[in-house]
């Protein structure tokens, strides 16, 4: 009988139930921050942020992970986590040189490592995963197959715009819908409000080489995206788990969420699909 009541005590206090508002009111010395999770089952994660924010947007997935068990570690991408001014002249190539980094770190002391991602972070996730097909399983949230302009057959159009822009300004405003945009939106808080004009361009590379060849994906994928997805081509997952090459593979939309949904998200149940889904693969 006690154990049981010491089994539940502990997860009450678990990240799970902590509401991700008041958590980030706690945790504000940890906004701008690396993290890494000691685990103890031998297994670990690497997490991947979003451009123009911090790994603070996936650090409450990683703790609730950590808690079943599993070592996980968020790094930070180069020109992140500081001023826009430091995303200035850097490559795309550079955050997937990070990412490397960061996964040989973990295979040293791990036999088994999945990973997760988060918009441009689950482009990444898949740029490594082709290039080391021993990764365990991916988690890809949010990933842009194609971006709404582009779709639209607008990118060419959009892409002189931007250039034109530079001329006469360096930097641009980042844009939220007043839906899922709110200015208490942790996303939001967390993320640089301006950005380069020159650092969209490495995007739009970046997400055209992760499409490239995805049937050389083989790991066991787990794809999630918003359904009110302002960012993407609304068939961005749809068009990414028809192409990969994963025999084990699952979908999910996830209903009234931003873009990157997954720091502000309360639906409990998303992130126990997700250690589900690891434990299982």
């Amino acid at each position: 009988m006690r154990e049981r009541v010491k089994k539940i005590l502990r997860k009450t206090k678990s990240v799970l139930f902590t509401d991700p508002q008041l958590l980030y009111k706690k945790e504000q010395h940890l906004l701008n921050k690396p993290f890494y999770f000691e685990g103890a089952n031998g297994k670990a994660v690497l997490l991947i942020h979003g451009w123009t924010s911090v790994p603070y947007e996936v650090r409450r997935l990683g703790k609730y992970l950590n808690e079943n068990g599993w070592t996980v570690y968020g790094p930070m991408l180069k020109g992140h986590g500081t001023v826009p001014k430091n995303l200035e002249n850097i490559k795309w190539s550079e955050w997937v040189e990070d990412i490397n980094r960061a996964y040989k770190k973990l295979r040293k002391n791990h036999n088994q490592v999945f990973v997760g991602g988060t918009s441009i972070g689950a482009n990444i996730a898949i740029l490594l995963a082709k290039k080391h097909p021993e990764i365990s399983g991916l988690v890809l949230m949010a990933t842009p197959y194609q971006m709404k302009l582009e779709k639209l057959k607008l990118e060419k159009i959009t892409a002189l715009f931007l250039k034109i822009m530079r001329i006469f300004k360096k930097y641009n405003k980042k844009f939220y819908p007043p839906t899922f945009g709110s200015r208490t939106t942790i996303t939001r808080l967390i993320s640089y409000r301006t950005y380069p004009i020159d650092s969209v361009f490495e995007v739009a590379e970046l997400v055209k080489k992760s499409r490239k060849n995805l049937s050389k994906i083989t790991q066991p994928c787990f794809l999630l995206q918003s359904s009110s997805d302002c960012i993407v081509a609304k068939d961005s997952m749809e068009k990414i788990y028809a192409q990969i090459g994963s025999k084990i593979k699952k979908k999910k939309y996830i209903k009234r969420a931003y873009h990157t949904f997954i720091s502000d998200i309360k639906n409990k149940d998303v992130l126990k699909e997700i250690a589900d889904f690891i434990e299982s693969s």
